[in-house]
């Protein structure tokens, strides 16, 4: 078995085998195969890949990375009123995908603390906000909200979780 305790999280590159990639979520595995490497081009989101020492070009899972403007309208009114008129900058975890070999062994909570890692890192010299995911389903969901993730607004699954909670 492959330990995904010393995960490797690095920019999506060419040595990443992208064609074999499983999560059990077609959208999900579609966008890795397909996709992504034109996003990452066009530079219209950065895309994180986590391998294994053991099988560094095997994918174990990948997020996306990109910014985006929250209006105020669809923040919780308790927050909204603190903050400037305008749209307030946060960063997109636009997917989040673990393959299904590598589900049940914390994968997933790792590729989401190097997003916030990394927004927190460059939020010194970017103002940034909240970071924001659209949680593809229900279990999605759940998963985000146990990291402090609350519903942004009420029609769809899209959650945030004020940088200032770190």
């Amino acid at each position: 078995m492959t330990g995904y305790h010393n995960l490797v999280i690095e920019p999506l590159s060419s040595t990443h085998s992208r064609p074999n990639f499983q999560c059990g979520v077609e959208s999900l595995d579609n966008y890795l195969k397909k996709q992504a490497k034109q996003d990452v081009k066009r530079r219209i989101s950065r895309v994180f890949i986590a391998t294994t020492p053991e099988s560094p070009s095997t994918v174990a899972g990948y997020y996306t990375l990109s910014t985006l403007s929250i209006e105020l309208n669809q923040l919780p009114a308790e927050v909204a009123r603190k903050l400037p008129r305008h749209p307030i900058p946060a960063a997109l975890i636009g997917r989040l995908a673990v393959s299904e070999q590598a589900q049940g062994f914390g994968v997933g909570k790792m590729l989401l603390m190097d997003a916030i890692k990394r927004t927190l890192g460059i939020s010194d010299e970017i103002a940034i906000y909240a970071m924001v995911v659209d949680a593809i389903d229900e279990r999605a969901e759940h998963f985000y909200q146990q990291f402090g993730f609350s519903s942004l607004s009420s029609e769809n699954r899209r959650l945030f979780l004020p940088l200032k909670s770190f």
